[in-house]
């Protein structure tokens, strides 16, 4: 079952396109509506409780099927900025790069959203 979506679409897209037209240096309430949007669409697209991403100080989700935590610190989790969390959405940062580039944290052995990203419903600009 889909998550329940907080963030109306047309509201999201809009915010994420201003993020895009910034270079990823929107404002604030910009920026966390564009976060929590494509955590949404990424909660949508991969339902489940497995691993948990973050994107401090505006969202987090869970996501993914498997195994699932119910209290405490999630065995998986991912973590990043608001600037790299959305180029990672719509493809302009690949994941691989992210890690290497130590611009995301993963820990657990499920921690990855390699295939996930980028997400095709996050078309910008088109």
């Amino acid at each position: 079952m889909p998550p329940r979506r907080r963030t109306p679409i047309a509201e999201g897209h809009a915010a994420l396109e201003a993020c895009r037209a910034a270079g990823w240096a929107a404002d604030r309430r910009t920026t966390a509506t564009a976060v929590r949007y494509t955590l949404e669409e990424l909660a949508t697209i991969a339902p489940g409780r497995t691993v948990e991403v973050r994107v401090p100080p505006h969202g987090a989700v869970q996501c993914i099927e498997g195994p699932v935590h119910t209290r405490g610190t999630p065995p998986n989790v991912i973590e990043t900025d608001a600037a790299t969390w959305l180029r990672l959405a719509v493809g302009d940062l690949a994941w691989h790069d992210a890690l290497d580039g130590a611009l995301v944290r993963a820990s657990g052995q499920r921690a990855h959203l390699e295939g996930l990203l980028p997400i095709a419903s996050l078309r910008v600009g088109a």
